[in-house]
Order: structure tokens, then sequence, then C-alpha cells
């Protein structure tokens, strides 16, 4: 899966859980700052993409992972190993 795959994954699933737009989704955008993405919602997101890209987020990693950019690279490489 691509780096660009995982980031249209995790539009869709922004889409879904927080209501955003997912042509605002890129892997610059900020998850609080420019999506609005409350802590609730994080988790949701957090628990969607566990299922949607086969892979375990810890909960001490979540907290690292600001941007969409951050998250892409995160499955990316969970993917990887």
């Amino acid at each position: 899966m691509t780096k660009e795959e995982i980031v249209a994954g995790l539009a869709e699933i922004l889409e879904e859980v927080a209501g955003v737009n997912p042509e605002d989704v890129t892997e610059d955008k900020s998850f609080t700052d420019d999506l609005d993405v409350d802590s609730l919602s994080m988790v949701e997101v957090v628990v969607a993409a566990e299922e949607k890209f086969g892979v375990k987020i810890p909960d001490d990693e979540v907290q690292n992972l600001k941007s969409v950019g951050d998250a892409a690279t995160f499955v990316l490489n969970q993917q990887a190993a």
C-alpha cells in the first residue's frame, strides 16, 4: 500500500468519524489544529485505522501522530515490518 493510498483511507475515516471533508485531508494537515479532530474522535480514528490497515497503534504512539502524514508514515512502517 502506498502512502497516498493510506492518506486516502485516512480521509475516508476522518469523514466518517469527524465529518471532515476528504478534500481537506493532506499529509501536512494537523489532526487537531487543521482538521478540528478532538481527542475522543482521534480514538475512533485510531481504532478505524487499525481495522482498515491491519496494524496496531499503541496508545503511547498515538500522541506522536500529530499530522495526517505522521499517521500515514506510521501505518506504512508497520505494514513493512
